[in-house]
């Protein structure tokens, strides 16, 4: 059965340089990655349903699962916005798709970034990390030629470390290039 790289590389390096690292008495207490959540605004779907269309396909392509749109919640007459109006789109990816997706960011994605020099480490304090990316072009599985409008997008990583420090250390062993960090 097929298990993916850095699913393999958790179990095999990443659990014991952690208990090594954070004097774990079990394997139970060693952070682990929960799920992974891309999600991108398209407040600009408002006035065109094309753009929450391509964007919809276009998630769907880069999370290699379905995306789906997000809603508003109230009316704001500020922004021309009625309840429930399509805002945003979302995907959740956990397990196996989790695991292939991180690869194909750590590996593809971020080094095809101009001028790239690391991402920032700063968390939410609860242990998940918010990686904020401003060209969904980056991702190979987009077409150029098809991109009706060039967006940003947002990748959470959500995970059971209880401190910053050892969500830090989790997403590092994975791959992910952290400015200013030492491995």
């Amino acid at each position: 059965m097929y298990t993916p790289e850095l699913k393999t590389k958790y179990r095999e390096e990443i659990i014991p340089a952690l208990m090594k690292e954070f004097n774990y008495t079990t394997v139970m207490q060693v952070p682990r990655l929960e799920k992974i959540v891309i999600s991108q605004g398209v407040g600009a779907a408002i006035a065109d349903k094309k753009i929450l269309d391509s964007g919809l396909k276009e998630i769907t392509d880069i999370a290699g699962q379905k995306a789906v749109a997000t809603y508003s919640r109230k009316d704001i007459s500020n922004f021309k916005l009625r309840k429930n109006m399509p805002i945003g789109i979302m995907v959740t990816l956990r397990q196996d798709r989790m695991y292939e997706f991180l690869q194909r960011l750590i590996n593809v994605a971020l080094p095809r970034i101009r001028d790239f020099k690391g991402i920032n480490p700063t968390f939410d304090g609860r242990g998940n990390y918010t990686l904020g990316i401003t060209e969904q072009i980056i991702f190979p599985e987009i077409d150029l030629d098809k991109v009706a409008k060039i967006m940003g997008l947002q990748i959470t990583f959500v995970t059971t470390a209880r401190s910053d420090e050892e969500a830090l250390a989790l997403l590092k062993y994975f791959g992910l290039p952290f400015k200013n960090v030492k491995n």
